[in-house]
């Protein structure tokens, strides 16, 4: 896959549920990949269709959501074609529950369209691809507050491809995690969004 430069944050837009749940997370993610790395970065994301040929442009698509996922044909079709050609997918549970209407569904719909979900262990690339998270993916202040499952959740989810993640799911709400301007992260001593760093730096050298 021919990545665009600079770097596009794309979000993706399907038909069913709300994927627009998140609207804060693409610019805060932008000022966190600008913050710290040497990667050119477009000053805003874009919004891309799951259904439409235009989502192999881009190296890196986000997908989130709380309401059931059911995805079209196309999507599916879309999806498939999008990881085999080298795109990587991101999928983060806005709920973060396991027995929740989003979880339950898209994980049904990215088997369909993308192949098993198997447990990525925590001394994965993935990890240590930027900065270094010794115990796997960091817990967020939602798992931590007993919204949703009321669990922590100790790993993410992938679907493999030649050995390298091709979708990333995660139960653990980064979504609402890091839903806020970045003009905030000078409160917090240390920032919260460091983990998305290593999820793009991954999708863009693996």
């Amino acid at each position: 896959m021919v990545s665009p430069s600079p770097f596009v944050f794309a979000t993706a837009q399907y038909e069913s549920g709300d994927w627009d749940s998140a609207p804060l997370v693409p610019a805060n993610i932008i000022d966190t990949i600008a913050r710290y790395t040497s990667i050119a970065v477009a000053p805003a994301g874009i919004t891309v269709p799951l259904s439409s040929p235009d989502l192999s442009r881009y190296p890196f698509v986000f997908l989130t959501g709380h309401l059931p996922v059911r995805l079209t044909r196309a999507e599916q079709a879309q999806v498939g074609r999008f990881i085999d050609r080298g795109g990587f997918l991101f999928v983060d549970d806005h709920n973060h529950d396991v027995d929740g209407a989003f979880h339950k569904t898209a994980t049904e719909e990215l088997r369909r369209a993308a192949g098993p979900l198997v447990e990525v262990p925590n001394t994965s690339p993935l990890y240590s691809a930027f900065f270094h998270f010794a115990d796997g993916p960091p817990t967020t202040s939602q798992e931590l507050n007993g919204w949703g499952d009321n669990l922590v959740h100790p790993h993410l989810f992938g679907v493999m491809r030649a050995g390298r993640i091709a979708v990333l799911y995660s139960n653990k709400d980064y979504s609402s995690e890091w839903g806020y301007h970045a003009e905030n992260k000078r409160f917090q001593s240390v920032d919260n969004t460091r983990f998305a760093v290593n999820i793009i730096v991954y999708a863009l050298t693996r």
